[in-house]
């Protein structure tokens, strides 16, 4: 779909698999910017993903040699999944935050140390960085059309955010946990504050979350609000928890948030309680 001139915003539907009998239902977005001389990438998707960013750049009048570049907001498989098949093939230029920088180049290493269900199925190989992004660098797409890097970490490390001035357009990557989804980060307090960072921003007048709808006016702000809150919450329950049960077990810490949460008990996953792990660690 487009969402502005130059944006145009593609869902990547996938699936993680828990286990032989459980799958857990996802999407992601990733993004294309249109320029007069060619095509910029937020992210790749999952594994396969490039047959719908190549169909849908096909089908709306461009050819796929002219994917210039891709830029991946952080290192995960449903942002990463994509990008090894997509480069052999169109030859673009990939950028990340150097904290991304080791498991971009480096899956199994990444597997290694955040293992997560399915991910060889989700990820298509490593990739090296033809770029390093850090707080403040300027990407000039080409002449009238630049990216602006905001450093957002807690999500991970070397997560970033990108703002398109000529669109008042922000990518927030996965910065942005909307209440009721999975609450996936390594900081929390590196989180917040990246998200009060977002909070602080002017004129944003478009907010192109990975996880969530494209978001305009109003609703821009309000998201970030929303996803505050909502952290908060969590926060407030897990130190309720554990001062009703003193050393608890991570993983009956994750149910019992996940069941104040409303959540389907599905989501009480490993990855879900390393986030708990990162309030803990907060809280002291």
């Amino acid at each position: 779909m487009q969402v502005t001139e130059h944006v145009h915003a593609l869902r990547i539907p996938f699936q993680i698999n828990l286990s032989p009998e459980k799958s857990l239902d996802r999407f992601v977005y990733c993004f294309l910017i249109y320029g007069k001389e060619g095509i910029t990438l937020v992210d790749s998707g999952v594994a396969s993903a490039e047959e719908i960013i190549f169909n849908y750049v096909v089908r709306t009048g461009r050819r796929v040699e002219e994917i210039k570049k891709l830029i991946l907001t952080h290192s995960h498989p449903d942002h990463l999944g994509a990008a090894k098949k997509i480069k052999d093939i169109t030859n673009c230029s990939i950028l990340a935050h150097s904290g991304e920088k080791n498991w971009i180049e480096d899956v199994e290493l990444q597997f290694k140390e955040r293992p997560v269900p399915g991910f060889h199925n989700l990820v298509g190989g490593s990739v090296s960085l033809d770029r390093i992004l850090e707080e403040g660098d300027i990407i000039t797409l080409e002449e009238g059309l630049q990216l602006e890097v905001l450093h957002t970490p807690g999500h991970s490390k070397g997560s970033i955010s990108l703002i398109l001035t000529q669109d008042n357009l922000l990518f927030s990557g996965d910065a942005i946990i909307l209440p009721g989804d999975l609450p996936i980060y390594e900081d929390y307090s590196a989180l917040i504050g990246s998200l009060q960072k977002i909070q602080k921003l002017e004129k944003i007048k478009h907010l192109l979350a990975s996880w969530d709808e494209p978001r305009e006016a109003n609703e821009v702000y309000q998201t970030v609000r929303n996803s505050l809150s909502y952290l908060e919450r969590i926060n407030q329950i897990i130190a309720q928890v554990v001062e009703e049960a003193p050393g608890i077990e991570p993983m009956e810490l994750t149910k019992r948030v996940v069941h104040e949460l409303g959540m389907p008990p599905i989501s009480a996953v490993p990855m879900l309680a390393k986030s708990f792990m990162a309030n803990l660690k907060e809280l002291g």
